[in-house]
Formats: structure tokens, C-alpha cells, sequence
């Protein structure tokens, strides 16, 4: 098939190989792709080389943006390796987060659309439901913090308090000044909950 990769590109599918676009009776259209080889064999979790372990439950699927108005599957093998840290976990892939069953760029739009409008409305146009929305903003928010500290380098703060349910329920939010971005946040408003945000800071902080 000519253009794969440019099809791949469109798709937003990387390091991977396209096998085949197959066009599903109800219309969805389904690309079957497979990692490249430097991609294989690699845990879930902390993206090791790993051995073999079993092909897991089969082929699975992975949601992708619309095309147009048609709906966009990706498929591939899903087997298990054996990582010395984390056992017997599903083989990574390029193309999505572990526990997952959307593609990145699904769900970097979907989080990306959660800070420019109301989840209600996320969920609408996302044809999601609005519990999903939630895991996918924790996915995404998750992977974005690996590897950095929020509360580094802090010169200027802010303390505030919003309510967030029905009931008397709070939230203590701390911003940065500097930068205007939200560096933590806990349930509740007692001293105790701002207590725990600088136990976390610690006194060289």
C-alpha cells in the first residue's frame, strides 16, 4: 500500500509498522499496525527490554481520533513480557499508555480539551463518558510529572481554598506566583492540610 507512513503520520500512530486499513461493516475504519522492532519486547511500565512471556489476551484495540466523521481503531498484538521490576505486565506500545485502551494523541486531546471546557462538554464531543475522561486526564497529567518536582524552585506562593461538592467539601490549592500554575493541592482546609504541603516542601525548601 503506497503512503503508509504518511497514513500512519495522519493517524497519529509512531514507530510503528501499518499492515493493513481495514473498513469495519458499521463504517469505523481500522488500521492493523505492528511496533518496529527496536519497540518490542519492552515492559508496560518502565519500557525495559524484556523476555517473552505469552501472546496475553490477543489482539487488542486502541481508539484513535475521528477521521472526518468516521471512527478510528487501531489493532495490534498485546503480548506480556517478564520485567525483572515489575513482573509479568502487557508489552509496552509506541502508540499508547499502559492500561490504556486510547491512542496518545486521543488522549492528549481529550486532556487538552478538559482545561478549555467543562468535562460535560469534553465528554460530548469526545463520545466519552465522563468517569473516562477522568482516568484519561490522570494518564496524561501522570506521565507530564514523571521525572520533574512541581514544588522546586518555588520563591512566591498562594493559599486558597475552593469548594468542590455539595456539603462543605474543600479543596487547599497552592499556586505559584511565579509561573500562575497550580504546584498542589489536598482535600480538606485545616492547618493540618497545609502542614502536610510543607512537610512535603521540607526545610531546605
Amino acid at each position: 500500500m503506497p503512503g503508509r507512513s504518511v497514513w500512519l503520520r495522519v493517524l497519529g500512530v509512531v514507530d510503528s509498522v501499518l499492515e493493513c486499513l481495514v473498513e469495519e461493516p458499521d463504517g469505523s475504519l481500522v488500521a492493523h499496525v505492528r511496533p518496529k522492532r527496536r519497540q518490542r519486547q519492552r515492559c508496560g511500565i518502565c519500557g525495559r527490554r524484556s523476555p517473552f512471556y505469552d501472546q496475553g489476551e490477543g489482539r487488542r484495540r486502541w481508539r484513535g481520533l475521528d477521521v472526518g466523521f468516521t471512527r478510528f481503531f487501531l489493532e495490534a498484538a498485546a503480548p506480556r513480557v517478564t520485567c525483572q521490576v515489575h513482573g509479568v505486565v502487557v508489552a509496552q506500545v509506541p502508540w499508547a499508555r499502559h492500561r490504556s485502551r486510547y491512542l496518545r494523541a486521543f488522549e492528549d486531546q481529550v486532556a487538552w480539551l478538559a482545561t478549555q471546557c467543562s468535562q460535560k462538554a469534553c465528554s460530548q464531543l469526545m463520545r466519552l463518558d465522563w468517569q473516562t475522561v477522568g482516568r484519561i486526564i490522570t494518564r496524561v497529567v501522570d506521565e507530564a510529572c514523571r521525572g520533574s518536582d512541581r514544588l522546586d524552585g518555588l520563591e512566591r506562593i498562594g493559599i486558597d481554598e475552593i469548594s468542590w461538592r455539595k456539603g462543605q467539601r474543600y479543596l487547599t490549592l497552592v499556586i505559584d506566583h511565579a509561573s500562575g500554575r497550580l504546584v498542589w493541592a489536598a482535600e480538606g482546609r485545616s492547618r493540618k492540610v497545609v502542614d502536610s504541603f510543607f512537610e512535603l516542601l521540607g526545610p531546605q525548601r
